[in-house]
């Protein structure tokens, strides 16, 4: 039997990382990097790809963020944006917001949207701000929302909306990650598969990607201290409070294993965007640029090197 490297396997693949894993979850905040800065570490970390991360912390001016992108041989995978597809009196607001995204996203030449649902406690303050749980009218609206708003992105910006399960929302865990996919189509809604929430909520990445392979649209990867999740359950803790407590960690430690998810994901008969994220909000500057390099090379190491664009010839 002849034996495939991983590298060839991986081929299909196409690596990057975002602001997230330089401890950036808000346009402005004090406790973050500037967006030059960021920008000049993740170039140097050996990185060609990157997602704009909140809308407001690069530059929203598509001259602009393509000069400061292109100058240090960057180029955009896609964009970021939360909504609530529960809240109809919200829709016209935020097919406006998200739209601008969108938009600045296929003039830097990226074709994803990721689309986060808005969490139900607060980001700083681990406080709920709504019930964990959506009614059976929110839900028989979300799906229909998701694609109604793809379908817009797509038809408009040439941009796929891809939404991404996240700790403290309404998405977070594998039943309801399938029931999103199951109520949505397609042709206009499909995934962002974080490994890392995924696990967070006790799911299984491998076994959606298996399951649902056509609707793995994107991908961040990004792996979680089992042992602070089971912290999160038995104390009720936020993903805020998650996070300070170190629930996100530099792979190959956590769950799932990066290195099962890359051979799963190698599979698809798909070429796909694999974004490393790891939340590191609040951190010392000094802190993202060793753990970037470092997770770039052991991903390299386990046939994750891809710089070419997906749908590129080989």
């Amino acid at each position: 039997m002849t034996t495939v490297s991983a590298r060839t396997v991986a081929g299909n693949l196409c690596l990057g990382s975002a602001p997230d894993s330089w401890g950036v979850w808000f346009p402005e905040d004090a406790h973050q990097v500037p967006h030059t800065r960021f920008l000049d570490e993740l170039a140097e970390a050996g990185y060609k790809w990157l997602e704009l991360g909140p809308f407001g912390y690069l530059p929203t001016d598509p001259s602009q963020l393509a000069d400061e992108v292109g100058s240090r041989g960057l180029q955009v995978s896609g964009g970021t944006t939360f909504g609530a597809l529960h809240r109809p009196h919200e829709w016209d607001q935020m097919v406006a917001s998200t739209s601008k995204v969108a938009e600045l996203a296929a003039a830097a030449g990226a074709h994803h949207l990721v689309f986060i649902p808005v969490m139900y406690r607060d980001e700083k303050t681990g406080a709920f701000t709504e019930s964990p749980e959506l009614t059976a009218e929110q839900w028989a609206s979300f799906g229909a929302r998701a694609n109604e708003l793809g379908k817009i992105l797509l038809e408009s910006y040439d941009v796929r909306l891809v939404l991404h399960p996240h700790a403290d929302s309404h998405v977070q865990t594998q039943a309801e990650i399938e029931r999103y996919l199951n109520e949505s189509d397609s042709r206009y809604a499909n995934l962002c598969l974080d490994t890392g929430h995924v696990a967070y909520g006790r799911g299984d990445a491998v076994d959606l990607i298996r399951r649902y392979s056509e609707r793995i649209g994107y991908v961040h990867i990004k792996q979680m201290d089992a042992g602070i999740i089971e912290q999160v359950y038995a104390e009720n803790l936020s993903f805020g409070e998650a996070v300070k407590r170190g629930v996100c960690v530099e792979p190959p430690a956590g769950v799932p294993n990066p290195a099962t998810v890359v051979a799963a994901l190698s599979a698809l008969d798909a070429e796909v965007f694999v974004i490393v994220e790891q939340d590191l909000y609040p951190c010392a500057p000094d802190v993202p640029l060793p753990i970037a390099v470092r997770t770039r090379e052991y991903l390299g190491s386990i046939g994750l090197s891809g710089s070419k664009r997906p749908g590129a010839s080989a």
